[in-house]
């Protein structure tokens, strides 16, 4: 799922079912599902994830401020309020305010887009988490990701997040999380590299 719950889109496509496999007592009938190694592991925690424009906004400005490019952005457009303080020049209170209100609007603008094209946000994902890692399923596509895989976990106060690339991140909204935030915390940094988790409560 693309930058999100994750946020990169991936799919598989569904083998086309055997004739009389979804009887009792055929052949399909004693065909099981594969499992990961992931999988092998018993489940400690299970809930869906229903992405709304809001959750994927918070997510994007989390990620785009805590890069480079929105980090001297940022720097840029105080830069040009300081100067309008100490010059009075109107053109730098003009530049500072276009290049710290840009960011935020266009990102605003990029979720509800999201949000409108992406067929993986119009359905809830189903994560489950184990031991090894967790999945992420939706209809017939499945995603598995160990918790070796995963790059960083941050947190913001609507959502716990899970980088599972550069670009790439499992968002989990705190109140679509069964029971406390605090459990899927837990699980999260007994698993993951402690260096690797930078989530606050």
């Amino acid at each position: 799922m693309e930058e999100e719950q994750e946020i990169k889109e991936e799919k598989t496509e569904a083998a086309e079912p055997e004739e009389n496999a979804d009887k009792p007592g055929s052949k399909g009938d004693e065909k099981k599902e594969e499992l990961s190694p992931v999988e092998e592991g018993e489940t400690i925690l299970e809930f869906d994830v229903k992405m709304s424009s809001d959750i994927l906004y918070d997510y994007l400005l989390r990620h785009s401020y805590s890069s480079a490019v929105g980090l001297i952005g940022s720097c840029f457009g105080a830069f040009g309020i300081i100067m309008f303080a100490m010059s009075g020049g109107w053109l730098y209170l003009i530049m500072g305010i276009i290049v710290l209100v840009y960011l935020p609007v266009t990102l605003f603008k990029r979720s509800k887009m999201v949000m409108l094209t992406n067929p993986a946000f119009k359905q809830p994902l189903h994560y489950r988490f184990y031991e090894k890692g967790f999945t992420v399923s939706q209809d017939d596509a499945k995603s598995v990701m160990e918790w070796s895989g995963c790059t960083k976990a941050v947190s913001t106060k609507k959502s716990i997040i899970v980088y599972t690339g550069k670009n790439n991140a499992s968002i989990f909204p705190r109140e679509q999380i069964p029971g406390t935030a605090a459990d899927l915390i837990g699980v999260i940094a007994k698993y993951m590299e402690p260096k690797k988790v930078k989530i606050r409560y």
